[in-house]
């Protein structure tokens, strides 16, 4: 029993590898027959054989000048080979043909050459130089075959052919784009699905006349294209197809005019059906064939027609999976193309939705901040207010009294509770004091009818502080709702949020040629942003990437083409065989931040006054902030921290650096009536060229160490919170691979003792330092700061030292044959 279920198992990973092994080997036949009928051009040469030959009304032949401009204008390379392949094809005609059709691409080049550089825009005057050129090319030959002499209907017809080569280059221009579906991955739309459909016909007309065992080639190739179409896109595209290439095939031969009721119907039917997958399609074609077969006014027998129907289904029977999936996810109206565009819109939505979030955090954190300082607050304020009457009332009263020693230097808690009581009563009383507290006052004190004057007279100054402050309670209370609810609001919008996405169809094909061309299969490339150091790139690879294909030879050719380092962000693996890598390249970091904090409380303190933070902002920028509370201990750590948050949080979510401030500046003017301010030192550095900005609110100066030399960076504000409008002064700089930035708080800058110039000194001890770790030097600057106070700690300090570097890829970047000018 065991042995069985061995050799079972055994089979069960036989057949697992010989299906992953002969997809593989299909996988490998599907790219060698696209690099051999797409990159090599023979698709485009067979093409041009049957636009060679193909004929309108017998004797025009208005195909051949527009497919060889069309080429010449978006292929270069290829335009000999096509040329080539039209003459042939003109060749199985006529001579006369021949002469024609070679004469036609002369005269467009020489045309071409001499006016072209007159133009600006070379594409929108293509139409105009088919059109003469045809039109004086046939005037000449006709002029020559009737023996100089040309009639009204000679002249007639040229200009129908010129007019046909007009319009036919504006579709062969939309249409040759759209023959390799690997190089396009955006949904076509109605314009170019119908040129392509017309470019098609037009090509099957030139195998009007082939025939094989007395079948029509012409019947046979038209539907199955009809039958393609209909499979793929539905009644409406099948329709479609099966009208226009009957029209084409009447225009080149009029007893073919009834095809295009056949091709139409089939079309139709065959769209209908498709739910029956491809037996439903070949159904609804056999029904057509029968019906117009047999009410038709067709010279060809039934028999003929089955026979020519079955050869076109069996055509599509073979046709493979992968030809038709593709053409589905670009046609409107198919599953696979609905699938394609929410899957973008996911990724979209997702993003956006990240973004709003981010804003909405931000007014949560500042609802935060106005409703929770008045829990802070509220009971100290209380006692300090009081505190604050009774000096007043004494400074009026007891301060010039003989009495003043004994009453609040022997009696201080009986003299305190009885004016607290007169207070007490008066408020109670509605400014009436009893008589009972009157006398208990007039006994303890010799000046009591003067102090009871002056307890009810700032008693009113009393009452209005205190429904002041009431009043600035509640207005901080309205803006914490107020922001509280505008964060809600936009949480609800974040899940609600689309964003359409920005066109880089150039571009995506552009990359997508460079790295075929390298000889890489890429199945689909969706670029999603290409801002310098900001690059979001989407490719579907038809790998499982087991060797690092993406990160050792995409992202480095990806890092050529774009002239910055890319590098793989994300990869999603499919594991089943012949899968899907969907893989997203974002641009890296040209340079890296190393940083280094030491801090210490006053006089050895747990809670410190400063507060710092290094915060990534993104792939792009980096900030380092310190932040000085007024004071030392809890209160003003509370202030510099709850600084450092606004600012945080304001910066995460994209608002630029002086706004930032100036936005924290106010909300911290606003929020209290204190004098509580807080100093602000903030470094943005660019980690694409290591620029640096510097905003200094109220705080000490830094230092940057390049080499032997010391730089001073400095600026005058006044500390934030003070007044509610000032200028934010910036301060740029560049900075290089190898600069040591030096950023601390007042507590080290002026903590050194007996020394009378203190930029002079931090300059001497950075110069001096031996190091280049960040670490070290802020451990070594703060214990120099320390041991000149003999070890004392006589404020907050706090210092963070970053030092830039160049961030060195792990791969290099491959550079490609042909550069590749994506960024306009």
């Amino acid at each position: 029993m065991e042995k069985a279920e061995h050799s079972f198992i055994d089979q069960g990973s036989n057949l697992e590898e010989t299906k992953l092994e002969v997809s593989k080997r299909l996988t490998s036949l599907q790219v060698k027959l696209d690099q051999f009928f797409l990159q090599k051009g023979v698709a485009l040469i067979l093409i041009g054989f049957l636009l060679g030959r193909a004929l309108i009304l017998s004797h025009l032949s208005p195909f051949a000048l527009p497919f060889f401009v069309s080429v010449y204008m978006m292929r270069r390379k290829k335009a000999p080979l096509v040329l080539l392949g039209l003459l042939v094809g003109a060749f199985t005609l006529s001579i006369a043909n021949t002469a024609f059709t070679f004469s036609c691409a002369v005269i467009f080049l020489v045309a071409f050459r001499l006016l072209a550089r007159f133009q600006r825009d070379e594409i929108k005057a293509l139409p105009y130089y088919v059109f003469f050129t045809s039109f004086a090319a046939r005037c000449v030959f006709l002029y020559i075959q009737n023996r100089e002499t040309i009639t009204l209907y000679d002249g007639m017809m040229a200009g129908v052919e010129a007019s046909l080569t007009f319009i036919l280059t504006l579709i062969f221009m939309q249409s040759i784009p759209l023959l390799s579906l690997k190089k396009r991955k955006k949904s076509y739309k109605t314009e170019e699905v119908v040129s392509l459909i017309i470019m098609l016909a037009s090509v099957l007309t030139g195998t009007i006349g082939w025939s094989i065992y007395n079948l029509s080639v012409e019947h046979i190739l038209s539907r199955y294209l009809v039958l393609l179409f209909a499979f793929v896109g539905g009644a409406t595209v099948g329709s479609t197809v099966g009208v226009v290439t009957g029209l084409i095939f009447s225009l080149a031969n009029v007893s073919s005019f009834y095809q295009m009721s056949l091709l139409a119907f089939s079309g139709l039917l065959g769209g209908l059906l498709k739910e029956g997958r491809r037996i439903g399609t070949s159904i609804g074609l056999l029904i057509a064939t029968v019906l117009i077969g047999m009410y038709g006014d067709s010279q060809t027998p039934l028999i003929q027609n089955i026979y020519e129907s079955s050869i076109a289904i069996l055509l599509l029977l073979i046709t493979p999976q992968q030809l038709t999936s593709k053409m589905a996810k670009h046609i409107p109206g198919t599953s696979e193309f609905a699938m394609e565009q929410q899957q973008y819109m996911r990724k979209i939505r997702d993003i956006t939705v990240h973004r709003v979030e981010q804003f909405s955090s931000v007014f949560q954190a500042l609802s935060n901040s106005f409703s929770q300082y008045d829990q802070w607050r509220d009971g100290e304020q209380e006692d300090q207010e009081l505190d604050f009457f009774l000096s007043n009332v004494t400074e009026k009263t007891c301060q010039s009294c003989f009495k003043k020693e004994q009453c609040w230097a022997k009696n201080f808690d009986k003299t305190y509770d009885l004016m607290k009581k007169v207070m007490d009563d008066y408020d109670h009383g509605e400014g009436v004091l009893p008589q009972r507290t009157h006398r208990e006052l007039e006994t303890h004190c010799v000046r009591a009818k003067k102090v009871e004057g002056a307890i009810y007279q700032e008693l009113t100054f009393y009452y209005a502080n205190q429904k002041l402050r009431k009043q600035v309670k509640e207005s901080r209370k309205l803006v914490a709702e107020q922001l509280l609810g505008v964060s809600e609001v936009m949480g609800d919008f974040a899940n609600e949020i689309k964003r359409e996405r920005e066109n880089h169809q150039k571009q995506e094909e552009m990359i997508l040629d460079a790295l075929q061309d390298f000889g890489l299969e890429i199945e689909q490339v969706e670029i999603y942003c290409l801002e310098e150091g900001n690059i979001d790139i989407d490719m579907t690879i038809p790998t499982n990437n087991s060797h690092g294909e993406c990160e050792k030879i995409i992202a480095p050719l990806l890092s050529d083409i774009l002239g910055e380092t890319i590098i793989v962000k994300k990869a999603e693996y499919v594991a089943y065989p012949n899968g899907y890598t969907y893989v997203t390249f974002r641009s890296d970091k040209s340079y890296v931040v190393k940083t280094g904090v030491a801090h210490a409380a006053k006089g050895g303190g747990f809670i410190s006054g400063d507060s710092y933070s290094m915060i990534e902002l993104g792939a792009r920028k980096y900030a380092i902030a310190i932040s000085d509370g007024m004071g030392n201990g809890e209160r003003a750590h509370h202030e510099s921290n709850e600084t450092l948050k606004l600012l945080q949080k304001i910066l995460q979510s994209g608002i630029e650096e002086k706004v930032a401030i100036k936005s924290v500046n106010s909300i911290l003017s606003l929020r209290t009536t204190d004098e509580i301010f807080s100093t602000l030192d903030l470094a943005m550095i660019d980690l694409q060229d290591a620029s640096v900005k510097f905003l200094k609110i109220g705080s000490t100066p830094s230092f940057i160490k390049r080499g032997n030399k010391v730089l001073k960076v400095e600026s005058s504000n006044l500390p934030m919170g003070i007044i509610q409008e000032f200028d934010v002064d910036v301060v740029s700089d560049q900075l290089k691979a190898g600069d040591l930035l030096v950023m601390m708080s007042d507590g080290i800058f002026e903590g050194p003792k007996h020394v009378e110039n203190y930029d002079l000194w931090m300059k001497r001890k950075i110069k001096e330092l031996q190091t280049e770790d960040p670490q070290e030097i802020a451990d070594l600057i703060m214990e120099e700061v320390i041991r000149t106070r003999s070890g004392v700690i006589e404020d907050d300090m706090t210092i963070v030292v970053a030092k830039i570097e160049h961030n060195t890829p792990k791969w290099a970047a491959i550079p490609v044959s042909k550069r590749k000018a994506l960024i306009s």
